[in-house]
């Protein structure tokens, strides 16, 4: 999918463009909400993008913050057609992750640090079915099927070929020694790691036990930055119940530090994957009969 049909990102840039322009003409959103004979929520949903802007909504707008810029207009209501689109992940229903999916499609860069299990950007098949397995509550064996396909549907971004995803993972050791569907899956999940890790736009950096206390303790996140568009960035925190997006520029950047941070004491490139092999040998013993 192109970026510029991407309907979960185009609905969160318009409402930061419409919050803009209300901030801009110093009025509050209860106030624009009385004018449209709207409730105020209305206004908040749709500024923070947790629901499509019809192009009257942007006409309705633009007329109160008196935009007189028509290809301005023209620019917002051709987002708020795109906004009302579904994404290819729409038919798959119930994702509880649908809108960093969005967000993922369509970024130029994704940075993640990954504590526990190798990100799914980068997990096999099988890796993925095993994770995907002890979700909770329980998917169906249905539900199992959809979640595996939308998530190797993902991987297709990192490989595609007009614009690749920059990825830049910091994996910690434990995730390598964690015996994610048996010694055999995981050999297989580490020698595909390596592989990817080989490619020109893909980085992994493999954080080691030895460097002790660390700034990602406090768990994993993924900061994802895009070609264009006014926001700096989004910092995506997965929690069990519901996820975080932090979008203002102070905590884009507190987390870019941190990253920074975990990339400096990570081992080289290089060296990362010299232990992954290290350690992907360990999982070929595990499987011999003895």
């Amino acid at each position: 999918m192109a970026a510029k049909n991407n309907p979960t990102v185009r609905r969160r840039r318009l409402g930061a463009e419409l919050r803009r322009l209300r901030v801009a003409r110093g009025l509050k959103s209860t106030e624009v909400a009385e004018r449209l004979m709207v409730s105020q929520p209305k206004i908040s949903h749709l500024e923070n993008g947790n629901r499509a802007v019809s192009p009257r909504d942007v006409r309705d707008l633009c007329a109160i913050y008196e935009v007189t810029d028509q290809q301005l207009i023209d620019s917002l209501m051709e987002m708020a057609r795109e906004s009302g689109q579904r994404g290819w992940w729409h038919p798959y229903g119930g994702l509880s992750d649908s809108v960093y999916i969005g967000l993922e499609t369509d970024a130029a860069s994704l940075h993640a640090y990954a504590p526990m299990v190798v990100p799914g950007l980068l997990q096999t098949p099988a890796y993925a079915q095993a994770v995907i397995g002890e979700t909770i509550p329980p998917p169906t064996v249905e539900q199992a099927a959809a979640h595996l396909k939308v998530r190797l549907r993902r991987q297709h971004r990192i490989y595609d070929p007009a614009r690749p995803l920059r990825l830049w993972v910091v994996l910690d050791e434990s995730a390598l020694h964690r015996v994610v569907g048996g010694p055999d899956v995981m050999r297989e999940q580490l020698e595909h790691l390596n592989a990817l890790g080989a490619e020109p736009h893909i980085t992994v950096q493999v954080l080691p036990y030895g460097v002790g206390a660390h700034p990602g303790l406090s768990g994993q996140f993924s900061l994802l930055r895009f070609a264009d568009g006014p926001e700096a960035g989004v910092v995506y925190l997965e929690r069990f119940t519901s996820d975080l997006y932090l979008e203002k520029p102070s905590d884009v950047q507190h987390y870019s530090v941190m990253y920074e941070h975990l990339q400096a004491q990570a081992l080289t490139p290089d060296s990362s994957r010299d232990f992954i092999v290290g350690t992907a040998r360990t999982y070929i013993d595990a499987a011999v009969p003895h």
